[in-house]
């Protein structure tokens, strides 16, 4: 990242989901390595406490936690990671969802919702629900949902968000991605005038874990490409530090972000009346409290 993107974070409180591999990692250690107070949230206990003190030293900032999660595509940890956020934190100015995956078989959660979509849309969103009050209270704030290109040559069908009946590992992914860029669209007008900004982006195709949960030769293909043509992490997680640390970019709102500029994404991607129906139906899946429109603001109606 040239030097002139590089800002300071001090005195700000910056959480990571997915925190201890990958993008994940090292955008939690490009934020302490900025002096923000940084939170990584991640499962395994041990694995936890190993990369917190990696980053601590590594960065040179003794301000580095970790919040352990059972698995952030059970309903029940949602409210509980937010919860722990809020009972640790006074103020939290910048929420990183990371935390996600493909998986090419299907599964169901013990919540009965498909783990793709629990994961990777639903889990942000009910985070960010349950933070609500919390980041309006520590604004300026910023929330920051790392989706992928994959979305692109999708659409959102909101009478399968779960993918039932013919299942494909990839294209469930892309459009879990997809929905996630136009949840960011829409609670950024829900947030508009707080102080709030949530944005989306991709990282590009990176060099990491990513699809080694899974068996047989698609998961297969993704790990020898990765490793081949894959960016770093490290180079991977300049976009979202920059989305997150970027006073240029303080009261940008609804975007997506690619390769460190702002991104029109698919035609899909930017269909309001979509994104405004999608979440109608995600966030009774979630348990979460609306966050509602602000006073005055109106739009067209579908």
């Amino acid at each position: 990242m040239p030097p002139e993107r590089i800002h300071s974070m001090k005195g700000r409180v910056a959480v990571v989901t997915g925190g201890t591999s990958g993008i994940g990692l090292e955008i939690a250690r490009g934020l302490a390595t900025r002096g923000a107070h940084t939170v990584v949230v991640g499962r395994r206990p041990d694995r936890l406490q190993q990369v917190v003190q990696e980053i601590r030293e590594s960065s040179g900032n003794p301000r580095v936690e970790g919040v352990p999660v059972a698995d952030l595509a059970f309903r029940s940890s949602w409210r509980q990671v937010a919860q722990e956020l809020e009972r640790r934190f006074p103020a939290i100015h910048v929420v990183v969802h990371n935390a996600g995956a493909i998986f090419t078989r299907r599964e169901v959660t013990p919540d009965g919702i498909e783990r793709t979509f629990a994961l990777n849309v639903l889990a942000p969103l009910a985070i960010t629900s349950f933070l609500q009050d919390r980041l309006r209270a520590s604004a300026p704030a910023r929330v920051v949902n790392v989706a992928s290109a994959a979305h692109e040559g999708f659409h959102v069908d909101p009478d399968n968000l779960q993918s039932e009946g013919h299942y494909g590992g990839f294209q469930t992914y892309g459009r879990s991605k997809l929905a996630l860029i136009l949840l960011s669209r829409e609670l950024a007008l829900r947030f508009a005038g707080s102080g709030v900004t949530v944005n989306s982006l991709h990282p590009g195709f990176i060099r990491s874990g990513f699809a080694r949960n899974n068996r047989g030769g698609t998961a297969a293909a993704i790990r020898v490409a990765s490793l081949l043509v894959g960016r770093s992490p490290k180079k991977g997680a300049e976009t979202p530090i920059r989305v997150i640390c970027d006073p240029e970019w303080e009261h940008v709102s609804g975007e997506y972000f690619s390769h460190g500029h702002v991104a029109t994404g698919s035609a899909a991607s930017r269909d309001l009346a979509v994104a405004r129906d999608l979440y109608e139906r995600c966030l009774p899946l979630t348990g979460a409290p609306e966050v509602r429109l602000p006073s005055g603001l109106t739009r067209p109606a579908r």
